[in-house]
């Protein structure tokens, strides 16, 4: 049920990539104390961005979560930062992450909703 996606002006290695995915999926599992089998994270290629005007490295990323609880929201910016300046090389200063807490009716899996 938590979705995090990952948009960043940057090139990613296919290696690199499967390394940045699953180091994700763990700690989001892990800082949401859900479920791995249930964490989708999505990667999305390269694309043209900027951020104060500039096009230096940077990311933004969504995650999305039922029951997303408020007062983590600080350690999640935390580790994301963090995940995010370890494998891609990207200054917290240059990231932007969204939260949304997803209601169990708007989300869909295995043919129904959570």
């Amino acid at each position: 049920m938590p979705l995090l996606k990952i948009q960043s002006n940057q090139s990613v290695e296919p290696a690199r990539a499967e390394q940045l995915v699953s180091a994700a999926s763990a700690l989001v599992a892990g800082q949401l104390g859900k479920p791995e089998r249930y964490v989708m994270v999505a990667l999305e290629p390269p694309v043209p961005m900027s951020f104060g005007g500039s096009t230096d490295p940077l990311a933004y990323l969504e995650l999305k979560s039922i029951g997303l609880p408020q007062d983590k929201t600080p350690a999640l910016s935390e580790a994301l930062c963090g995940l995010i300046q370890e494998q891609l090389g990207i200054d917290p200063e240059r990231v932007y992450i969204e939260f949304a807490n997803a209601p169990r009716a708007m989300w869909g899996w295995n043919s129904s909703t959570f």
